[in-house]
């Protein structure tokens, strides 16, 4: 046999239908060669100790925004993947999935966005695309079969001017079912956001009637778009989405209502994929943090937060994804009602699922990296090349430290939003290292200058049925 170009050696792997194993893990041409007993002899270039450390597959996030500054349709400059990749690194994430935003179709600036990202992104990547035209709609086949991007994004609450603010036209119901039709068709999958707009602007129009400076924080904002909200939206797309007999990808789910809504239609038959976020799993109403949780779907009730620890642990909530927003502090300026939403999240995820579910509350360390990685690959189309620690897959891991208790300061943030709404927390549980097919991106808490320029866009084909 000839040599390795690496061997990891000394550490915990959690392997498919295994669990924590030591074992040493040997890498060549950028692909897991051989798990190997522990010490078992195996000539290398260079050996790496993971020496009292546990080593999960490289986390997959595929739900975040990749933008330039306060824009989050797409990035523009190297720097943009290179500070959010940076950011992803740190928190274990070895390859993410934005959403590409556009009024244009996405065939006329693909190709330029892709190699932006390339340019300057430590791990690799896909792309989602949000459908929100009729030129888009119509590409949807090709995006699919051409592009390797089977996933589409699609805002419900864009209608009555809603969408707008992101420079998107108007859609309603009907443009939700021939997305769900040409899915279906082509092999892809819808992935909503899931709010009833109209709903919601009757309950805004009320709550801001009896608090017009906002300042119930984030419990007004939950007012406004309160779970029934969400939960509608769900069940709708679920029934429309299994009518046309397209899979169905419901993003940030942030409620019982939600869940629920959801699992009823799974149930029935309908494929139903279910995400949460970390926020929604550590921050509800109460949060002293105020303005800068402003988030929709909102920041829920405590109660919702333990459901929706309860659904990962049961395995009802198939992954994790950050919904990560890199927008500034400073777009949280002017209360409740002029925040923006969304918040950072890309360099806590790991943390969190350790620190929170793994040593809190027992989340397994097998489902930790199920809803990081297994569950995300295989859901989005990834499963051939990533999602586990196994021989011909990607060698993408993450070397964490179970023991280790450190708190998040504003100073730590790498991400271009310059701060995080854990700032001040106490976590257990700690990224040391992380590897992109091979190659190291972090090496002992230090992010690694190389690495920059070496993220690899990745062509995704969803699995049959």
């Amino acid at each position: 046999m000839d040599g390795f170009d690496l061997v990891i050696r000394g550490g915990d792997a959690i392997l498919p239908g295994q669990g924590r194993t030591a074992c040493d893990i040997a890498v060549r041409d950028g692909r897991i060669a051989a798990i190997l007993a522990p010490g078992e002899a195996a000539p290398a270039r260079e050996e790496i100790s993971a020496r009292g450390l546990v080593i999960l597959p490289g986390a997959i996030d595929v739900h975040l925004h990749l933008g330039h500054g306060k824009d989050i349709s797409r990035p523009r400059v190297a720097a943009d993947a290179d500070r959010e990749t940076a950011a992803a690194a740190k928190g274990g994430v070895t390859t993410f999935v934005p959403y590409l935003m556009a009024s244009e179709p996405f065939e006329t600036i693909f190709d330029t966005v892709v190699g932006v990202t390339e340019q300057g992104a430590r791990i690799d990547f896909g792309y989602h695309f949000i459908i929100s035209t009729e030129d888009q709609l119509a590409g949807v086949p090709a995006y699919i079969r051409d592009y390797g991007a089977p996933s589409f994004k699609i805002f419900m609450n864009n209608r009555g001017g809603e969408g707008a603010r992101l420079g998107l036209p108007d859609i309603d119901d009907g443009f939700l079912l021939r997305l769900s039709e040409a899915a279906a068709a082509h092999g892809g999958m819808v992935c909503p956001h899931p709010e009833t707009i109209e709903l919601a602007w009757v309950l805004r129009e009320r709550v801001k009637a009896a608090d017009p400076d906002g300042r119930g924080g984030l419990a007004t904002w939950n007012a406004t778009r309160p779970p029934f909200v969400e939960a509608d939206a769900v069940q709708r797309a679920a029934y429309i989405a299994h009518t046309a007999g397209a899979p169905l990808y419901v993003v940030h789910t942030s409620s019982a209502e939600a869940l629920e809504a959801a699992l009823r239609h799974r149930r029935a038959g309908a494929r139903v994929h279910l995400e949460t976020c970390p926020h929604y799993l550590t921050h509800d109403i109460g949060w002293a943090g105020g303005d800068m949780g402003k988030i929709n779907p909102p920041l829920r009730e405590a109660a919702d937060r333990e459901r929706l620890w309860q659904g990962l642990i049961d395995g009802e909530i198939d992954t994790v994804g950050t919904d990560h927003v890199h927008r500034d502090l400073s777009s949280k300026d002017g209360g409740i009602w002029a925040a923006s939403p969304g918040c950072p999240g890309l360099e806590t995820l790991l943390p969190v699922l350790l620190s929170e579910g793994h040593h809190k509350r027992g989340l397994p360390l097998d489902r930790v990296a199920a809803v990081t990685a297994g569950n995300p690959a295989r859901i989005m189309g990834l499963g051939h090349v990533k999602g586990a620690i196994a021989p011909g897959l990607d060698a993408d891991l993450a070397l964490v430290d179970l023991d280790a208790v450190w708190t998040m300061e504003r100073a730590d943030v790498v991400s271009s939003a310059g701060y995080s709404i854990y700032e001040g927390e106490t976590f257990k549980g700690r990224v040391r290292s992380a590897f992109v097919r091979g190659r190291p991106v972090l090496r002992d808490d230090a992010l690694v200058d190389a690495a920059v320029g070496t993220g690899r866009y990745v062509r995704r084909r969803l699995p049959a049925g």
